[in-house]
């Protein structure tokens, strides 16, 4: 059997990219037994031995306060070898895990990483002393550009089993602090433009035109670069090679039966209608490899390359103050971000957060106020027909919701949000390499654990409509959905829909003959009344079924009561601009009333629990 070597460290210290570079492109993400929390497998071969190689969570410290550095520590005590990748820049900090790394029963190497960058601040490591101090064998690298790796490799036979005796917090740091002094030294220098700009990032003034300006160029990336890849696959894989398949598999099937509807659908003018057929084989491959993919590949080489440069946390620590006022703190945003380009990942994405009621709030207000690329580019595309003023409503109804339901929830859902704790690293050019391999990696995780559930979920829409139970829901709900929204009755179609497809759902709307204010309401409410089969399943995985069923509820009322208020207030004197604007000035308003509100109750709430 391969013996078994752990990589830990502090987050954002190039462990992932050490990892890329030992295991190739064999890699396998897994969740840890018992927990959501993820770390990778791969394979490191040597000229006299094989090795499995797991990468495990980033964590500050091996006494666990959480699920990850609960993981963590598992997968250090598990180990035959630990690498510990620290930051040459950061050394005091890094050295906290590094000397309880030291103090476990496993032989360990150091890997003193961007040690390049450490030289360009003007700290200087004495790399031999440290090795002579610390007791291990220590290996200078520059992960990014695989310097120092061959070295690390040719290594791994060297590393010493410690032992060291355990310490208190406070003689840990002593001690850190006594050989911080022996063996590094700080050179005087000026500031570099990247430095200033690092700087800037993070300053209320500067940062936050900075993060729209990001952002902005993002989701143009993500949209432009998107549409072009979906046309691309929609027109020459799915209407040129796979559509031809399925009219044959068709044939042979009759082009009718149960056994039929189920796979292929329902045909359209005699045709197959990938939109529309809600056949597994049609409308369900369609759904992840020519909507959700495209774009999510896009969105994930974007993603990936703001996380490698070191922009996210920055946009998480600008996020963090406004976060906590709805019950969330900053790291939040990522799962907000990745909901823009689609809401699977982005479910995905919220078993990062820390506690059970961290990742309820996030995941429906994900669900409920952040349309996907594919609705997102629907309602511009058909909202944007009446005016720019109906669509503000349309945004500044979803930005209100996401306000006021996060206020409402925060205070009824039990706990308290706890700080936030991210390491910032400095500004650096991604790897070209590693970005590549995240981006296989992602892409291939989504497709392991999302595709049986959005599957399994168009599957089951598919038998609803089959055996009429949706005619049925249709009957019952339209006098609901005439007398509360406003709406004619034929929407109760694109309701039901909407489970399956949001955008296909908006576009529904467009037959129906809607005014300009049926179109605001039918759009504000397709993107809060539920997620899609796919985010829906993928989110009963991650919350839970208990969770799942609250979170729904509140989905239904919320949508329900949004759509009302929206119809009374449409349908008076009050015009659109200035609806917009007075929903997202009342949102800004009850933020700042009421999460001071929080802060004060989050505080008294922990020094209570500290006092019990």
């Amino acid at each position: 059997m391969a013996r078994k070597i752990v990589l830990v460290g502090n987050p954002n210290v190039g462990k992932s990219v050490v990892f890329s570079h030992l295991t190739g492109s064999k890699v396998m993400i897994s969740n840890y037994g018992g927990t959501t929390v993820e770390f990778t497998r791969g394979k490191l071969d040597t000229e006299e031995e094989s090795f499995e190689v797991l990468d495990a969570p980033g964590t500050y410290s091996l006494t666990p306060s959480s699920k990850v550095e609960e993981v963590a520590s598992s997968l250090v005590d598990q180990a035959d070898l630990v690498v510990n990748v620290v930051d040459a820049t950061n050394l005091e900090r890094n050295l906290f895990l590094t000397t309880e790394v030291l103090e476990r029963d496993v032989p360990a190497i150091i890997a003193l990483n961007m040690i390049d960058e450490a030289g360009h601040k003007g700290v200087r490591i004495d790399i031999g002393k440290l090795e002579l101090l610390l007791g291990v064998p220590v290996i200078p690298t520059v992960a990014v550009s695989g310097e120092g790796l061959k070295d690390l490799v040719d290594a791994l036979p060297r590393a010493i089993n410690k032992k060291a005796e355990p310490l208190e917090i406070a003689d840990r740091w002593s001690h850190i602090g006594a050989l911080i002094s022996e063996v590094q030294e700080i050179v005087h220098r000026h500031h570099s433009w990247l430095e200033t700009l690092q700087d800037a990032s993070l300053r209320p003034l500067t940062g936050i035109p900075i993060a729209a300006g990001v952002l902005f160029i993002a989701f143009q990336l993500v949209i432009g670069l998107g549409e072009l890849i979906a046309g691309f696959i929609e027109k020459y894989l799915f209407n040129g090679l796979y559509e031809p398949l399925l009219v044959y598999l068709s044939g042979l099937m009759g082009g009718s039966g149960l056994l039929h509807d189920i796979l292929i659908g329902k045909l359209v003018g005699g045709e197959i209608a990938f939109e529309e057929s809600l056949g597994v084989l049609t409308t369900g491959v369609f759904v992840e490899f020519g909507v959700v993919l495209p774009f999510l590949t896009v969105f994930y080489f974007v993603l990936g390359f703001l996380e490698d440069s070191g922009y996210l946390p920055r946009l998480a620590v600008m996020a963090d103050r406004g976060m906590h006022r709805i019950g969330l703190h900053g790291y939040s945003i990522i799962p907000m971000v990745l909901g823009f380009g689609c809401n699977v990942p982005a479910a995905l994405a919220v078993r990062n957060l820390e506690s059970r009621r961290e990742k309820f709030i996030a995941c429906t207000l994900m669900a409920v106020a952040v349309p996907c690329m594919a609705q997102l580019a629907m309602i511009v595309g058909l909202v944007g027909r009446y005016g720019g003023a109906y669509l503000a409503v349309v945004f500044a109804s979803l930005f209100f919701i996401w306000i006021v339901l996060g206020l409402i929830i925060d205070r009824v859902r039990p706990g308290y949000t706890p700080s936030m704790v991210m390491e910032i690293p400095p500004y650096r050019i991604p790897s070209l390499r590693a970005q590549a391999k995240k981006l296989g990696m992602r892409i291939k995780g989504l497709i392991v654990h999302a595709t049986p559930y959005i599957l399994g979920g168009i599957l089951l829409v598919n038998i609803l409509f089959t055996v009429g139970l949706v005619d049925y829901l249709g009957f019952i709900f339209t006098p609901i959905i005439t007398g509360i929204l406003g709406l004619p009755g034929e929407a109760v179609s694109t309701l039901l829909i909407g489970f399956l497809r949001k955008d296909v759902a908006v576009a529904m709307l467009v037959p129906l003959g809607l005014s300009a204010r049926q179109f605001v309401i039918g759009a504000v409410v397709l993107a809060a009344y539920f997620p899609c089969a796919a985010t829906f399943t993928v989110l009963v995985k991650e919350m839970g079924v208990k969770d799942m069923l609250k979170s729904a509820a509140i989905m239904i009322v919320t949508a329900l009561t949004a759509g009302f208020a929206l119809n009374l207030l449409l349908d008076t004197i009050v015009p659109a601009a200035y609806l917009a604007v007075g929903l997202v000035t009342l949102a800004i308003i009850l933020a700042l009333i009421m999460g001071n509100t929080s802060d004060r109750r989050e505080f008294s709430d922990i020094d209570r629990e500290a006092q019990e």
